[in-house]
């Protein structure tokens, strides 16, 4: 997937995954009940600072913090722009 969107300097752009739907016992979860996801698909990444190179990159499963981010909205899906050290592991 491309976006035209290039982030600057330490930002990540991350496309959230879905919100779980179901419980493990299988109740289903309303909408307003869902908790915010906190596990995303790196999309695009900037060049980094000077000093601090990007750990990061393009198609890298992440964790980052439950308010972590901005949400923007991007050709009509939704993305986070965060910067990277709000990203806590790759997967």
């Amino acid at each position: 997937m491309s976006v035209n969107l290039k982030p600057l300097a330490d930002r990540v752009l991350v496309e959230p995954a879905a919100a779980e739907e179901k419980t493990i016992g299988g109740i289903i979860i309303p909408d307003t009940a869902k908790e915010k996801p906190q596990k995303g698909k790196v999309v695009a990444v900037g060049n980094g600072k000077k000093d601090e190179p990007m750990t990061v990159k393009t198609g890298d499963t992440v964790l980052y913090g439950k308010y972590a981010g901005t949400e923007i909205n991007v050709d009509g899906k939704d993305y986070l722009i965060m910067r990277e050290a709000d990203i806590f592991a790759i997967v």
